[in-house]
């Protein structure tokens, strides 16, 4: 590859060069394989600049996983607030949740293989995870509302199968199978139809 050369940015912009740069890294390996250097690398800066806005690889991959929720929960608030909850939902399709079914859930995965030997990683991960538990129990609660989800789904539990639900993407991601994309589309179908009552 070869280096690009750093330009001088205001420091959010390079903040977040830096993390598209880790999350490229990241996403196309592993956190206990990636390396600050190749990091900088990959965001055409030297490490010293890097260091300026994370303190540690850890921060960077905490920063992240931190950063890709936030995105894609912005994407699907603004989603609903155009569209309604029925819409909203209905506009849901595998396009439109690649980045929470597959580059998310690949953060997790790496994450909760390193917070075995790093209790900074388990507090952040078990925070982050119930976050976005939270807002997936409170989206299926509207729809609850709105009378598209059956109002005797237990909307707690149905945000923990979709999180399950996606790190199940992610191990078949990651392995290459044992799951195909007709499989992970099956089970999609049968969970829309389990929470809306649908055919």
């Amino acid at each position: 590859m070869i280096p690009r050369t750093a330009t001088r940015l205001p420091a959010a912009e390079r903040r977040r060069a830096l993390l598209d740069a880790a999350l490229r890294v990241f996403s196309s390996g592993s956190y206990a394989g990636a390396t600050t250097a190749e990091i900088a690398r990959e965001a055409g800066v030297s490490e010293p600049i890097l260091y300026r806005h994370f303190r540690s690889k850890r921060d960077l991959y905490l920063a992240c996983l931190d950063d890709v929720w936030q995105r894609k929960r912005a994407l699907l608030e603004r989603t609903f607030a155009q569209r309604g909850p029925v819409e909203g939902w209905r506009s849901l399709g595998p396009a439109s949740m690649r980045e929470m079914k597959v580059l998310l859930p690949s953060l997790w995965m790496q994450a909760i293989t390193e917070a075995g030997e790093d209790p900074e990683i388990r507090r952040h991960v078990r925070r982050h995870m119930r976050e976005v538990h939270d807002f997936f129990a409170d989206m299926l609660r509207k729809l609850q509302e709105a009378g598209v989800v059956h109002p005797d789904r237990d909307a707690d539990a149905e945000a923990w199968v979709f999180i399950g639900g996606a790190l199940l993407q992610a191990v078949a991601d990651r392995l290459g199978g044992p799951l195909d994309t007709d499989d992970i589309e099956a089970i999609r179908a049968q969970r829309h139809r389990w929470l809306t009552g649908e055919a």
